[in-house]
């Protein structure tokens, strides 16, 4: 938060701070094995109200968090093809994405008994714990070279599932906050939101039938994409027209009261080698990524760090009960969703583990919570710290853990 007191370093000069110190602490942290994004985040904290108090979490930093994430979903749906999702979430594997979420909701509502908190307080806390979040999930497989994994591939699927369940539920309780007083009023809330999913499911249905008739006319795409990147006069038109597709998604799931990443995903999905050809895809992910990776990520992983304020924090017994239930929920529930599945012990695990992340989506539902006073700073703080712990902690376990797997893989192929 904005501190009215303390002079606010020029923008330009912030961004050079975050960046050089999380370019910095992620090399260092790469150069040890670990994932580029811990040192990022940790690069935050340091530079944020926690440590230095050099920096506070300003609204142009939230604006190229946004984008940030934009464009980290971009990289994901790219690398991802709808047939591997659709089938991640087919039969049983549908129970690990149910397993993961209501598992860690329980848990959520269990604190809430203990510590006798108000029901909206519990919801908002529960939401937070059960969430997974997918731009963070997906950095932490990229780092780790495990996003088209068939695990990986389970994880993302799971926290699509995760993250579009949270939203709808948040959506919801906003679109009743001032008139839940009745059952009929949250039946009809319920009825409304389900109607607004429906008519994003459609338009995303409608959308993919549209790329699956156009992919059996491949060579004619082709020319006709090639043809008009040359008719066009701007520099890297192909790049913008493609930007252009993904916010069309990004904005219908908007307009229906989803969260932007949501649209963004199943719009890149779309976008693959057979669709594009394979030097444009290989262009539009070479570009995506170097401004992604290279620049927006580490802003917006270190930007995590700067909201934390350990200060704020008053209650510990809540903290405790916060992380502990986050960690243990989240684990157990992916572990036997997945072992209900059909997966073994270690791959079970390794899910379980990839599911733990929060970061981005679950500072959005704390955001929100507290922008409408459904929690207080301290709650929030508290919050922040289980998403940014999950999200430090989370890729060492991941990593070792998708290692030991590789292992076991190599010696049962000997």
């Amino acid at each position: 938060m904005e501190s009215i007191l303390q002079p606010q370093l020029p923008f330009t000069v912030t961004l050079l701070l975050l960046l050089l110190f999380a370019r910095l602490l992620g090399e260092i942290m790469e150069r040890f094995g670990h994932p580029a994004m811990i040192g990022e985040v940790i690069a935050g904290v340091l530079l944020g109200p926690s440590v230095l108090g050099l920096l506070n979490y300003t609204s142009e930093l939230r604006i190229l968090a946004e984008l940030a994430v934009f464009l980290l979903i971009v990289l994901a749906g790219m690398e991802i093809k709808p047939e591997e999702v659709r089938k991640s979430i087919k039969g049983k594997n549908l129970l690990i994405a149910i397993m993961g979420f209501i598992v860690p909701m329980i848990s959520g509502f269990i604190i809430g008994i203990v510590m006798d908190l108000n029901w909206m307080l519990t919801i908002f806390i529960s939401l937070c714990i059960s969430i997974t979040a997918l731009p963070v999930s997906v950095r932490i497989l990229m780092d780790i070279g495990k996003l088209q994994s068939d695990i990986g591939q389970k994880i993302i699927s799971a926290a699509i599932f995760n993250d579009v369940i949270s939203l709808l539920i948040l959506g919801i309780i906003l679109d009743s906050r001032d008139s839940i007083t009745t059952i009929s009023s949250i039946a009809i809330s319920i009825l409304f939101t389900i109607v607004k999913v429906s008519l994003f499911v459609a338009f995303i249905f409608l959308a993919y039938r549209g790329v699956q008739l156009a992919a059996k006319r491949i060579p004619v795409i082709h020319n006709k994409i090639s043809n008009l990147v040359l008719i066009l006069k701007g520099k890297e038109s192909l790049f913008a027209l493609i930007m252009a597709f993904v916010l069309i998604f990004a904005s219908v799931s908007e307009v229906l009261g989803l969260h932007f990443v949501i649209g963004a995903f199943f719009g890149a999905m779309l976008l693959n080698r057979d669709f594009l050809g394979t030097e444009n895809f290989d262009k539009i992910r070479d570009n995506t990524s170097g401004i992604t990776m290279g620049f927006l990520a580490p802003i917006f992983f270190a930007g995590m760090g700067i909201q934390f304020n350990v200060l704020s924090i008053n209650n510990l017994w809540l903290l405790l009960l916060v992380l502990l239930a986050s960690f243990a929920s989240k684990i157990l529930g992916g572990y036997f969703g997945a072992r209900m599945a059909g997966l073994g012990k270690r791959e079970s695990y390794t899910l379980g583990m990839g599911l733990n992340a929060r970061g981005i989506m679950e500072l959005v539902i704390a955001n929100i919570a507290l922008q409408n006073g459904f929690i207080d700073t301290s709650v929030f703080s508290i919050l922040v710290l289980m998403g940014l712990v999950t999200t430090l902690v989370s890729p060492l376990f991941l990593k070792r853990s998708f290692n030991k797997l590789d292992k076991l893989g190599a010696l049962q192929q000997i």
